[in-house]
């Protein structure tokens, strides 16, 4: 592959020596599970997401499960998610076995559209998760507004966008209580599954550190029915040397995502990604939409230029949910979402010539 959708070559280069010395820390100090660099990775992710409470736990989806367990939601109640969403904000309702409720995206954003949200709340409702796609912060001022006035709680899905802000304020820092990835492709990942709990209430982030660890805050005494979800001790001591660097990666995929922006302004009928002016996009990945996209990803693919489709198949047409109710009504913005997108290579590190090439490649597509 000429040039990859996704490459860690250029940022693992600049970490080697200091995850190689992380890990020879790890190692010889023989203590390998919730000890002192999930202690530490907690407080500095704490203080980089300005909020006063950080839980390490092991993925995303976890994150997402442990705050409906903590926010009591159960059977009978209802949750607002995205209809675009990856599937997994909507597995984390159903382990809880509340019911997922699917409210269409802006066909710009690609994020919930808020003025959607009211008509679907219900006396069942219980909470909004909205999910800053792609990278780009939801409007969280207005989602909050929402939550406040029907006494709903807000756990944000912040897996693609840490950094990003809404007015100012940090996506992860709005919530209730909120969920965030380090899947290894996120821009801050970890080198494995790892995932964290955000949020400014300490009596639920007492709730997840127990929940996390078999319901246990003193060992071998359990005070609750809880699981095994720890942060693994060696993922966050990587993480703690990336987080130092997510600034500048950030920067880097911001310069990339201005690269593409200007070089496929006017090709085709691709439609660039559109940031509201209040929000602030950490480019997780540079989605663009055209009608032909099976046939660009298949011309691009056959001369070495790696995309992906985030993501083919929207929730409610997922097996998965063949028998839920959410299978049972159509949502054509999520649908013309999946049917359109394409994700462009993008990392920390992709060079101009990278992208002009593949910029290049597109037009030439077009061209014929």
């Amino acid at each position: 592959m000429d040039i990859p959708f996704v490459s860690f070559e250029s940022s693992n280069k600049i970490i080697k020596s200091e995850i190689v010395k992380a890990f020879d820390d790890f190692f010889n100090k023989g203590y390998y599970i919730l000890g002192q660099n999930v202690k530490s990775f907690e407080k500095s992710y704490a203080q980089f997401n300005k909020v006063k409470y950080c839980v390490g736990v092991s993925n995303g989806l976890d994150a997402l499960h442990m705050a409906l367990r903590i926010l009591e939601i159960k059977k009978g109640d209802e949750v607002i998610v995205p209809s675009n969403t990856y599937i997994a904000t909507c597995l984390a309702v159903s382990y809880v076995n509340a019911t997922p409720v699917l409210v269409e995206p802006d066909i710009q954003t690609y994020n919930i559209d808020v003025d959607k949200i009211e008509a679907a709340i219900t006396p069942k409702t219980k909470a909004i998760i909205p999910v800053h796609l792609y990278g780009q912060a939801c409007n969280m001022e207005k989602i909050m507004q929402l939550a406040d006035k029907h006494k709903l709680y807000v756990i944000e899905d912040n897996a693609q966008s840490h950094g990003a802000k809404y007015k100012k304020k940090l996506t992860g820092s709005w919530g209730h209580i909120n969920a965030t990835s380090f899947y290894p492709g996120k821009n801050l990942g970890a080198l494995g599954d790892a995932g964290a709990i955000t949020t400014n209430y300490i009596e639920w982030a007492n709730d997840a550190a127990i929940l996390r660890n078999y319901g246990s805050e003193k060992k071998y005494y359990n005070d609750v029915i809880g699981f095994n979800m720890r942060l693994d001790e060696c993922q966050a001591a990587f993480l703690s040397v990336k987080l130092k660097y997510l600034d500048m990666w950030t920067s880097q995929r911001q310069e990339a995502a201005k690269y593409y922006r200007e070089g496929l302004k006017g090709v085709g009928d691709i439609i660039i990604p559109h940031t509201l002016p209040a929000a602030t996009h950490v480019y997780h990945v540079f989605v663009i939409r055209t009608k032909v996209r099976n046939r660009l990803q298949e011309y691009l693919q056959k001369i070495g230029i790696g995309t992906l489709i985030h993501y083919p198949i929207p929730p409610h047409r997922q097996k998965a949910y063949k028998q839920s109710t959410i299978s049972k009504k159509r949502f054509p913005i999520a649908e013309e979402i999946s049917d359109t997108c394409l994700s462009l290579p993008l990392w920390p590190g992709i060079s101009q010539d990278q992208i002009e090439k593949v910029i290049l490649n597109i037009k030439n597509f077009y061209n014929g």
